[in-house]
C-alpha cells in the first residue's frame, strides 16, 4: 500500500495577509473538488495536513468523501521565509532557486533546506511508524518541503530539479512498507490511484 504527499493547489495572493495565512483561490478549490472525487482519496483512512490555512483547505476537502478528519500534523509547514515577507512572482522564484542549490546556506535569513528537509522528514516518519502499512495514507503540505521529502525518500541529493511542476495540487506516492518513492509528481486529480 501507499502513502502520498499532496501539495495544496492555487491560491487567493495577498502581500497584506502572512503566506501561512493564504487560503485557496476559486481553481484552488475546484481542483480540490475533483481531486476528492478520484478513487483514491475515497479510499483515504487518514489524512494529516499541516497547519497553513491552504493546506488545511485542500485536506479538508480531500477528507470529506472518505468521512475521516483532518489531523494537524505539527513541524509540517513550508519552509520559513519569513524573514523577507512576501516577494514578488519573479523574486520568488530567483529566491527558491537559490533555497535549493545551496541547501547549507541561508537565504536572507530563511530556514535553510538541510533544516527544513530534516523538520518534514521527522514529521512525517513520526506518524509512519505508528501506521499500519495496509491502509491508505496522505499528508497535506506544500511544494518546498514535499520536495525536500520526496528527494529524502528517493535517496537523491536536495535540487529544484526534483521540484514539482505547474504551481501546486500535485502529489506523489511512496510504499509504506520500505518507504521507497513510488512515483514522481503529478496533479492530484488526475493521480490513478493505488495500483500495487
Amino acid at each position: 500500500m501507499f502513502g502520498i504527499y499532496v501539495t495544496h493547489p492555487q491560491v487567493r495572493i495577498d502581500p497584506d495577509v502572512p503566506v501561512p495565512r493564504w487560503g485557496l483561490s476559486e481553481l484552488g478549490a475546484a481542483r480540490s473538488e475533483m481531486a476528492a472525487q478520484c478513487g483514491w482519496a475515497i479510499q483515504l483512512t487518514r489524512i494529516l495536513s499541516s497547519d497553513e490555512t491552504k493546506a488545511l483547505e485542500t485536506a479538508a476537502i480531500l477528507a470529506r468523501p472518505a468521512g475521516i478528519e483532518v489531523e494537524v500534523l505539527e513541524h509540517a509547514g513550508e519552509n520559513d521565509r519569513s524573514a523577507t515577507g512576501f516577494l514578488v512572482p519573479d523574486e520568488f522564484e530567483k529566491a527558491a532557486n537559490r533555497f535549493f542549490a545551496h541547501p547549507d546556506q541561508s537565504f536572507h535569513g530563511w530556514e535553510r533546506a538541510v533544516d527544513a528537509q530534516a523538520r518534514i522528514v521527522s514529521a512525517v516518519y513520526s506518524v509512519l511508524d505508528q501506521h499500519d502499512c495496509s491502509k491508505p495514507i496522505a499528508f497535506v503540505g506544500h511544494g518546498g518541503v514535499g520536495t525536500l521529502l520526496k528527494c529524502h525518500l528517493a535517496g537523491l541529493p536536495i535540487a529544484r530539479s526534483h521540484d514539482q511542476r505547474g504551481g501546486g495540487g500535485n502529489l506523489f506516492a511512496f510504499a509504506l512498507a520500505d518507504r521507497s518513492l513510488a512515483c514522481d509528481w503529478g496533479p492530484f486529480e488526475l493521480w490513478q490511484g493505488w495500483q500495487q
